[in-house]
């Protein structure tokens, strides 16, 4: 439509240009370019946040499974198998590309760490400033953890309290960095499946 339309102007003006007049365009020809250009930015500013907001999810994801993958790491060396020992600190220092914290996540891009102890289980948390934030989760079991504290705090809600294997989890929109943290109570409204497409 756009290039029609330009086609146009410009035979208009060739033809007012043949005949000796001012060859130019008038302000309504000016005016309805404008509104095209201003339609089809309004089309493209929102489908670009939607696909900036998706890659910060996906980056929220990678870094938690690459800190997964460095904890199982750790863990298999450990004697006995478990999580024992393992603190933000020794993470860093197997995977430098990602920066943890014990605490609450201070910025995208940081994992929260919390490990149970009992040595049982890990619980990462890292957040996302898509969609007004989110805070995913992922948190793996050896066993069934026996620590009350943190996230495993019992909760009929809680999933990583209860079962042993890896689980993934999602909050609800609208969390603030400051409240993604793996090692206080994790929130009712966080959602849980087998993967982070599954939640």
């Amino acid at each position: 439509m756009l290039s029609s339309v330009m086609s146009r102007l410009q035979d208009r003006r060739d033809a007012a240009a043949d005949l000796g007049e001012d060859a130019g365009f008038t302000l309504i020809e000016l005016m309805v370019v404008l509104l095209i250009l201003a339609i089809l930015l309004a089309i493209a500013i929102p489908t670009f946040l939607g696909v900036t907001g998706g890659a910060n999810d996906r980056a929220s994801q990678s870094n938690l499974n690459t800190a997964l993958t460095t904890a199982k790491a750790a863990e298999s060396q450990n004697t006995n198998q478990v999580y024992t020992g393992i603190t933000p600190a020794t993470l860093h220092a197997n995977e430098p590309s990602i920066s943890f914290v014990t605490g609450a996540v201070t910025a995208a891009g940081i994992v929260s760490v919390y490990v149970s102890s009992d040595g049982n289980g890990i619980v990462l948390a890292s957040w996302s400033p898509a969609n007004s934030g989110t805070c995913w989760y992922v948190s793996d079991n050896t066993a069934l953890v026996a620590d009350a504290t943190g996230p495993y705090t019992p909760s009929p809600s809680n999933p990583p309290a209860l079962v042993a294997g890896t689980t993934y989890g999602k909050s609800a929109t609208g969390v603030t960095k400051a409240n993604c943290t793996a090692n206080a109570a994790i929130p009712a409204a966080v959602t849980w499946g087998t993967s982070f497409s599954a939640v």
